[in-house]
C-alpha cells in the first residue's frame, strides 16, 4: 500500500492537536493509504511537545515529530517536514482544522490522473476574517501576480497533496529565504486547485498578526520579483529629470526677470522630497541586500532539539538507570 506523509507544522497548538488527530484517524479508513504523520514543533511555549511525545509513544509506527530548539517560523517547519517525509504522496496541513481533512479524499482521487502532480486548495471566501486583513490579502495577490514572474493563485493555501517527484524537486531549492507558496508554483508541475469556503479554527488562537502577515507578504514580493528595484530606479531617474528641468527654468527666470522671491519654502520642500525618494530607494535596495546577506551566511534553516527517536532513547536510558 502507498504511504501518505502528513506534515503538520505546530506552534502553540496543544488545544487543536487532539481534535486534529481524531479527525484524521476517522478519515483513515476512507483512503487506501498508510499514514505517516510528521509533526513539527516550532518552538511552542505550551504543552504541544508533551502531547506529541504521548502521541508518538501511543502510535510508534505512524507518528513522528521534530522539535526545534526555538521558533524558526512556519517556512522552516514546512521545509523540515518535507525533508523528513518518506511517503509516495505528501500533504501539508495546519493543526487547527482550517484545512478540512475530508478534502483529502477528493484530492487523492484527482491526483490519480497521471497528468496531475499536485492538488492544491484555495479559499473562495474569507468569512470570519477581519475585513482589513482580507482586503490586504486580495491586494497582495493582485500585486505579486502583476509584478512577479511566478503566478500565485488568490486564496491558495499551503494545504495540498503532492507526488514524490514534485516534493523532490522542491527539496532541491535550498535557499534560506523561503516563500513556500511561490516555490510550489515555481517548480512547475501540473497543479489542480479545489475551491472551498473558509473554515474557522477548531480551538486556540492564531499566531499570525496583521504585521506578521504584512512582513511575510513583503518577503514574498522580494523573493519572487525584482520590480521594486526597477521602481526605485525609475523614481530616481524621474527625480533627476525633474531636477534638471527645474534648474533650467530657474536659471532662465533669473536671467530674464531676476529673483523676486527668496525661494526658501520651495527649496526646503524640494530637499525633503528628494531626500524621501533617496531613503525609499535605499530601503528597497537594503531589503534585497539583507536577503543576500542572509543567504551568504549559509546558516541552517532550523536546529532540531528532539525527535521521537531521541526521546525514546532518553526515556529508555532513564528506565535503565532506575532498574
Amino acid at each position: 500500500m502507498a504511504t501518505l506523509s502528513i506534515i503538520v507544522p505546530c506552534y502553540n497548538e496543544q488545544e487543536s492537536l487532539p481534535y486534529y488527530f481524531t479527525a484524521m484517524e476517522k478519515l483513515k479508513p476512507q483512503l487506501p493509504l498508510d499514514f505517516e504523520y510528521i509533526f513539527v514543533n516550532d518552538g511552542s511555549r505550551d504543552q504541544t511537545l508533551a502531547y506529541l511525545r504521548k502521541l508518538a509513544i501511543a502510535n510508534p509506527d505512524s507518528v513522528h515529530y521534530i522539535s526545534f530548539s526555538r521558533n524558526f517560523g512556519k517556512e522552516a517547519g514546512l521545509y523540515a517536514g518535507l525533508q523528513k517525509a518518506t511517503g509516495d504522496y505528501i500533504t501539508v496541513m495546519d493543526a487547527d482544522l482550517q484545512d478540512p481533512p475530508e478534502l483529502l479524499i477528493k484530492m487523492y482521487q484527482e491526483i490519480q490522473d497521471p497528468e496531475i502532480d499536485c492538488v492544491g486548495t484555495r479559499r473562495v471566501t474569507r468569512a470570519g476574517e477581519p475585513k482589513l486583513r482580507s482586503f490586504f490579502a486580495r491586494m497582495f495577490y493582485r500585486l505579486i501576480n502583476k509584478i512577479g514572474q511566478t503566478e500565485i493563485i488568490d486564496g491558495a493555501r499551503d494545504f495540498r497533496l503532492m507526488t514524490r517527484q514534485m516534493v523532490d524537486a522542491i527539496l532541491e531549492l535550498t535557499e534560506y529565504n523561503r516563500f513556500s507558496k511561490g516555490l510550489f508554483s515555481w517548480v512547475g508541475f501540473k497543479t489542480k486547485y479545489l475551491p472551498y469556503e473558509n473554515v474557522e479554527r477548531v480551538a486556540g488562537t492564531t499566531s499570525w498578526s496583521f504585521w506578521k502577515l504584512f512582513s511575510y507578504s513583503i518577503d514574498g514580493i522580494v523573493n519572487f520579483s525584482d520590480t521594486p528595484l526597477n521602481i526605485a530606479s525609475v523614481i530616481g531617474a524621474l527625480a533627476c529629470l525633474i531636477s534638471i528641468v527645474s534648474l533650467v527654468v530657474i536659471v532662465i527666470r533669473t536671467l530674464l526677470f531676476g529673483d523676486p522671491t527668496s525661494g526658501w519654502p520651495s527649496m526646503v520642500s524640494v530637499v525633503l522630497l528628494l531626500s524621501g525618494i533617496q531613503l525609499l530607494s535605499l530601503g528597497i535596495i537594503g531589503k534585497y541586500v539583507g536577503k543576500i546577506f542572509l543567504e551568504t551566511k549559509k546558516r541552517p534553516q532550523y536546529i532540531v532539539k528532539e525527535d521521537e527517536k531521541l526521546y525514546r532513547q532518553f526515556k529508555l536510558g532513564d528506565q535503565t538507570k532506575n532498574d
